[in-house]
């Protein structure tokens, strides 16, 4: 495998940015895309643990609180958000590195003293000081309650001694009374559910623990769907989670974006020599007159019509644009912090981009300036869609989408109703309806000739956390299929919906994990869906059943179809980037 590095500095400023969120993201299960990897809000979903650290943009300081090398860069980040940090005028050089583990150390040791300690100084029963959680320690009345509940049990004890002391009085004479015990025949044991290896068995699962554990348990692949090695390309190169993989439209060109501050650029084109390549794209920052890694992660990327350009997003605030040979054309900076979501209008000539700073930016793909800021939002800004080449919706964590025009200097249409995040927005291919998911486990559908939603589809039993519209119906190179929507949830399935009834056609629930990602093929005819189970399912959309998978070696993050249909690329927790070869 070939690789070719491609700074990304040229002549960037230097700017110290917030690191990831904290998307509910202290879990595997909140990792993806600022998406909630986990059930946290699309912020926290996206985040690993590595970011070496984060800063305010107001301050040239790390965030005293928390130590960069103690992996809760996420925490520090939204500790900073909400407590105004960045606004205030303390000297963070004055503050020692871990100030605020340290001060919660302390608190959680004063709440086990009152615990264990009577007021007069003597530990309280008897007994040694015990440990608490965080969560433990800020229950109300938690010294009364453990004090009581200690008594309680220590009551029970005595009870069960004196009760225990008992029979073995009344068995020692009941010996010494009968000279023979009678001995049970085999007819006396349960023949429905016989105990394996003397254990006890619950509702006829040994010890209960298939009933508690059968969740996580790795799905058996039928050999029928299941996808040979010699059908699967696994790439490695990244040195961090691959957040996001998306295929050139023209060529066989698969770009992928990772937690090590890069892009890469993968060459599948079956006439390259030396079989696939692949581009470093390097995400640097300028520092004391050098280019140095940004270290902060590549959330978004996406082509140009025409495949001849990649503009992504970072972590590090700068929005790049990348030519398809890997050299960067230009950086754009305006935003305050982290970007989440960036995309190119169908034109080519303007590239839509959301951040944490509130605020969404339409950029002038030409000359790099930012043509409109729009500060509506009242939180970060997780997702964005093109309605058409200058009107597009954005949702945030305040739970609003708004349809902003470029010239106009207030939202053209605002949409409330969802009651928790909203994750990600799609305009269906007529640019006529537009899908929202949320946090809230809702699915809504909403058009420019109303306020109120035209559906809320309500099924999923936990956050979805992504959706897509298929390529099909009016609009589309599909106009004799019908549209669509898939829905991808946390509680590890996938929906296909029909909009215009507004029902659920199918449910696909092959996946034991929360789905992170959900892809049509261009004909519309399959489904493509990722999950942090590490497998890759291939469904028929017509029928709802599984026709091909993949399991690989780290949760997928991303799922995404190639502009003939014929390969899937998928990005994974674990570094690697896979393509699956589905033609025959």
């Amino acid at each position: 495998m070939h690789s070719r590095e491609v700074s990304a500095s040229k002549g960037v400023p230097t700017r110290h940015q917030h690191g990831r969120l904290g998307l509910r993201f202290l879990s595997p299960h909140t990792w993806p895309r600022v998406r909630r990897p986990a059930p946290y809000s699309r912020i926290t979903r996206q985040g690993g643990l590595h970011d070496s650290g984060c800063t305010s943009p107001s301050s040239p300081h790390p965030p005293p609180w928390l130590p960069p090398s103690a992996g809760f860069s996420h925490s520090a980040f939204t500790f900073g958000i909400e407590s105004h940090i960045s606004q205030s005028n303390i000297n963070g050089t004055l503050v020692p590195p871990a100030a605020l583990i340290s001060i919660l150390q302390k608190g959680l040791q004063y709440v086990e003293a009152e615990i264990s300690i009577n007021e007069d100084g003597t530990v309280f029963d008897g007994r040694p000081i015990e440990s608490l959680s965080l969560i433990d320690a800020v229950m109300p009345d938690v010294v009364q309650t453990r004090q009581q509940a200690f008594r309680e049990k220590l009551a029970q004890q005595q009870q069960a001694n004196a009760a225990a002391a008992a029979a073995a009085a009344a068995a020692a004479a009941a010996a010494a009374a009968t000279a023979t015990a009678a001995t049970p025949t085999p007819a006396a044991v349960s023949q429905q559910n016989p105990p394996k290896n003397g254990e006890a068995t619950v509702n006829g699962e040994e010890n209960g623990a298939h009933a508690i554990n059968n969740h996580s348990k790795p799905m058996e692949i039928d050999g029928d769907v299941e996808i040979p090695p010699n059908k699967a390309t696994v790439l490695r190169g990244h040195e961090s989670e691959v957040f996001i993989c998306a295929w050139n439209p023209v060529s066989d060109l698969l770009a992928s974006g990772s937690g090590d501050s890069t892009a890469r650029i993968w060459n599948l084109n079956e006439n390259s020599n030396g079989g696939s390549t692949q581009l470093v794209l390097r995400h640097c920052i300028r520092e004391g007159g050098h280019d140095v890694p940004s270290n902060k992660d590549v959330t978004s990327l996406d082509w140009n019509s025409d495949g001849t350009l990649l503009a992504t997003g970072s972590y590090d605030g700068f929005a790049r644009i990348w030519t398809e040979d890997g050299n960067l054309a230009s950086t754009l900076g305006q935003h305050k912090g982290p970007i989440f979501a960036l995309k190119w209008n169908k034109k080519g000539n303007y590239i839509l981009s959301a951040g944490v700073d509130k605020t969404t930016i339409i950029w002038d793909a030409h000359t790099g300036e930012a043509k409109q800021q729009f500060p509506f939002h009242s939180a970060p800004a997780l997702d964005v869609d093109w309605q058409n080449n200058t009107t597009f919706a954005s949702c945030s964590t305040d739970m609003c989408i708004h349809v902003c025009r470029l010239g106009c200097d207030r939202p053209v249409k605002t949409f409330q109703g969802h009651t928790n995040e909203v994750n990600a927005i799609k305009w269906d291919p007529s640019g006529m309806l537009l899908a929202s998911c949320s946090d809230d486990m809702t699915l809504k559908i909403w058009s420019m000739k109303q306020d109120s939603c035209v559906h809320d589809l309500q099924a999923h039993s936990k956050e979805i956390y992504t959706i897509k519209w298929s390529p099909t119906g009016p609009a589309t190179s599909n106009p004799n299929s019908n549209i669509m929507l898939a829905s991808a949830s946390f509680d590890s399935t996938v929906r296909l919906w029909d909009v215009e009834r507004g029902v659920c056609i199918h449910t696909l629930t092959k996946h034991q994990e929360p789905v992170y990602s959900v892809a049509f093929s261009p004909d519309g005819k399959y489904l493509a869906s990722g999950s942090f189970d590490k497998c890759v399912h291939i469904w028929n959309t017509q029928s709802g059943s599984l026709v091909h998978s993949y399991r690989g070696t780290g949760g997928i993050f991303e799922v995404c179809w190639n502009a003939r249909g014929d390969k899937v690329g998928a990005s994974a927790s674990d570094g690697s980037v896979c393509v699956l070869d589905l033609r025959k």
